[in-house]
């Protein structure tokens, strides 16, 4: 699957539609984010079934803050619409092929009853 460019008007709907999708908060301006597309482009080759999208942190600066970005590259990763992944830093190729198969071997159902039992205590 190629990488899909997130906005505003799109990021929404796209966590909700997919069952896992990779969200790589980036910037033109940033070396590390620079270093990390390829491994990023490389890597979405290998898992056609998973959404990789980019956010631009300039042209989409709303969505950069209400998801909470203060460093770039930021990687997030949803599975079934639930944030389950947010870390800055850029990854290698193995470490990011890691974390994808962490996502997909996460009992979704024991991720939100620990998720719904937090809430109640919060």
């Amino acid at each position: 699957m190629s990488i899909v460019n997130l906005t505003a008007d799109t990021f929404e709907q796209t966590v909700k539609d997919s069952d896992v999708v990779l969200v790589d908060f980036w910037a033109a301006w940033c070396g590390p984010c620079r270093m990390f597309a390829p491994v990023f482009e490389a890597t979405s080759e290998k898992y056609p079934d998973v959404v990789f999208g980019k956010v631009d942190t300039e042209a989409e600066q709303v969505l950069a803050a209400q998801a909470g970005i203060t460093s770039i590259p930021t990687l997030m990763i949803f599975r079934e619409n639930v944030l389950v992944y947010a870390e800055p830093g850029a990854l290698p190729g193995p470490a990011l092929e890691e974390l994808i198969g962490a996502a997909r071997a996460l009992d979704m159902d024991d991720v939100r009853a620990q998720l719904a039992a937090h809430q109640t205590v919060s």
